[in-house]
């Protein structure tokens, strides 16, 4: 048989969960000696709902967007620093739009053999469950995807 993974992508979305799926990524980018590419999705779609509900105006979509790109940018910067540590080489992706179809868009452009996403958090109700962007990616992937619970186990053996 042969690598099984080849090419994995990484999912950030700035919460610690997604850290500890980048850590687990990495670790398996190593051992299989595969691709890995982190990437961040700014979810603009989410913020021109935002504006059409009237809960933001344009000037604060706009700022609040500006405040996601810069988060972004130091998500991805601390994979890439996490990576350089473990002598793994990473690509950063910082793209815009409805996450999972973005990152469906990706997957299969990458030829992603593994997404590689952080464990989910608790969902209150149905409504949550169909909106979480985590849900609608491992239900729409292109390809088998594998949730790390945020687990001390992986950060320790991660620092070790």
């Amino acid at each position: 048989m042969g690598v099984p993974f080849k090419q994995i992508v990484v999912y950030l979305d700035g919460s610690e969960s997604s850290m500890t799926a980048i850590m687990y990524g990495i670790k398996l980018a190593k051992e299989h000696d595969a691709k890995l590419t982190a990437v961040y999705v700014i979810n603009t779609r989410a913020l021109s709902e935002l504006v059409k509900a009237g809960i933001f105006v344009a000037i604060e979509r706009d700022e609040y967007q500006k405040d996601l790109q810069q988060d972004a940018d130091r998500y991805l910067r601390h994979a890439a620093r996490l990576a350089s540590q473990k002598m793994v080489a990473i690509e950063t992706v910082k793209l815009e739009g409805a996450v999972h179809m973005v990152m469906k868009d990706l997957l299969k452009a990458q030829k992603a053999d593994l997404l590689v996403l952080g464990g989910i958090t608790d969902i209150r109700s149905r409504r949550e469950e169909l909106a979480s962007e985590t849900d609608r990616m491992m239900r729409t992937s292109p390809c088998p995807v594998l949730v790390v619970r945020d687990d001390d186990d992986i950060w320790l053996e991660f620092e070790a």
